[in-house]
């Protein structure tokens, strides 16, 4: 039962890399600035978790900033540069979409950066899910030659997207492999599961951790969010039990 499901945590950092393999997870994304959708970390932050990480592949998010998924011909050459890295640092994965104005698949530059990822996995993200027709660019992101496609069903949270989500599964058949993401926890990946036949999913497990800064205390850091094993093991053995 175990190998049939394949479970991936969004890090926002090293630290959340090693919460991740400690709690049995098969492969991160890595991610800067997760409140923008994620983009593109630092090469210190890359070359440190691919040392650490032994037991769980290491995929980084191709994305040069937030908001929309429309490149200029500038963003798509620093992309490009990003993926080298990631060829240099024996990356086993990367995460990148691009789309145009109209809200379909953007296929100059998805085949250059196709070109650029020979010899790691590719994860075609969220941008699919701003797609104006889900069922035509699922088989467009096919024709490209991505292993997998990361989506909430075209919902803001996956649970939400269940319906959808099975329909593409449906269509999708052997073809390419469909990460259920965005919301998923303990309490819902089992009826994620359950409803729509998908195998992978994609979630945090972050929990809040005080600051510890120390100082006059007329500045309050909050806190900040990290992924722990506990909710990495617990997620994944909704699925297990």
């Amino acid at each position: 039962m175990e190998s049939s499901f394949r479970f991936e945590i969004c890090a926002n950092g090293v630290e959340s890399c090693l919460a991740a393999q400690q709690g049995g997870a098969h492969r991160v994304e890595l991610c800067a600035d997760i409140p923008e959708g994620g983009t593109t970390p630092s090469y210190g932050e890359i070359q440190q978790a691919r040392r650490l990480l032994t037991d769980t592949r290491l995929h980084v998010i191709i994305r040069p900033r937030g908001g929309d998924f429309v490149y200029t011909e500038l963003e798509g050459e620093r992309m490009l540069a990003d993926i080298a890295v990631c060829q240099q640092l024996g990356v086993d994965g990367v995460v990148f979409g691009c789309l145009t104005r109209d809200g379909d698949i953007d296929f100059p530059l998805c085949q250059r950066l196709m070109e650029a990822s020979q010899g790691m996995s590719v994860t075609f993200h969220r941008a699919f899910d701003r797609t104006r027709n889900p069922r035509q660019a699922l088989e467009d992101i096919i024709w490209l030659g991505c292993d997998r496609i990361l989506t909430s069903g075209q919902e803001p949270k996956a649970e939400a997207g269940i319906d959808l989500l099975r329909q593409l599964n449906q269509q999708a058949g052997d073809r390419i492999i469909l990460l259920a993401g965005s919301g998923v926890d303990e309490s819902n990946i089992a009826r994620i599961q359950r409803e729509t036949g998908i195998r992978e999913f994609h979630f945090s497990a972050r929990e809040a951790i005080p600051c510890e800064t120390a100082g006059t205390g007329k500045f309050d850091f909050g806190q900040r969010l990290v992924t722990t094993p506990e909710r990495v093991r617990n997620t994944i053995k909704q699925l297990l039990s």
